[in-house]
């Protein structure tokens, strides 16, 4: 089994600890161009041509499915990367997981790039699927590049301003940018209220991960044997894990594995 994955940058490495939770033994492609990031800012056009890239890159390693590990790739390319890619080859997008944070009512934030705050595709999925609940939206500029380069300062200043805008009595945060999920328990110690239980936080990686199984039939296996296959693309070029991913247990994790040459 070969699964990849693709994003602008290592806001993948959620999704992809996750499917090596549910199949050690899937060999892993991922896929990625951060010398185009951010990609959010981007003309809709802009950032598709950029994702079928991206995405062609890793479909010529032939795996059974892709994961695009981007919610503003989902939003913009899911329909050309499908058109483009199925049957062949099953795409999986990202959603914010609102429905499953909103479930229990009360007060949810959803913590976003710029780009997604306000959209009329963010403002659409909470119509559809907040229910009930009280939902903020949260812009977090800077929070996905400072993840991204591992810039620890400026991860400190974008958590701080995120969390001055979030209602102290919120109870789910919903992780609307694949980057935060690498930095999800800081986002939790940052909107931790005295007094108040822990907030619970939404995001999407075990979701798609599950997801792609179930589009290529396959079931979770999580005491498989480990695999060893794992190819990393940068620009579409084999490269290494790039070093900002190794400040973070996801990637790190994959270092373990030998990279399939």
């Amino acid at each position: 089994m070969k699964i990849a994955l693709m994003d602008s940058g290592i806001g993948l490495l959620a999704a992809a600890a996750a499917v090596r939770r549910l199949r050690p033994d899937a060999d892993l492609v991922l896929s990625s161009d951060p010398e185009s990031m951010p990609w959010g800012p981007r003309t809709p056009e802009d950032l598709t041509a950029r994702a079928l890239a991206v995405a062609r890159a890793a479909a010529a390693h032939r795996p059974d499915a892709l994961i695009v590990a981007c919610n503003t790739a989902s939003v913009h390319a899911l329909a050309a990367l499908r058109a483009e890619l199925e049957p062949a080859l099953p795409v999986i997008g990202t959603v914010p997981a609102i429905k499953p944070a909103a479930a229990g009512g009360g007060r949810v934030a959803i913590w976003a790039t710029p780009a997604t705050t306000g959209s009329p595709y963010q403002r659409g999925l909470i119509r559809d699927f907040a229910g009930s609940a009280a939902v903020t939206e949260v812009p977090c500029p800077g929070l996905a590049d400072a993840v991204q380069w591992a810039d620890e300062e400026g991860i400190v200043r974008a958590l701080a301003a995120a969390a001055a805008l979030t209602p102290p009595d919120v109870q789910a945060v919903v992780l609307g940018c694949t980057h935060y999920e690498l930095v999800a328990e800081r986002i939790r110690d940052a909107v931790r209220q005295p007094g108040r239980p822990p907030v619970v936080l939404h995001g999407s990686a075990g979701a798609v991960a599950a997801q792609a199984l179930r589009r290529i039939g396959a079931e979770p296996a999580p005491s498989a044997e480990p695999g060893t296959g794992l190819v990393v693309l940068l620009g579409g070029r084999v490269s290494e894990l790039p070093e900002a991913a190794l400040t973070y247990p996801e990637g790190r994790r994959l270092t373990a594995v030998s990279p399939a040459r």
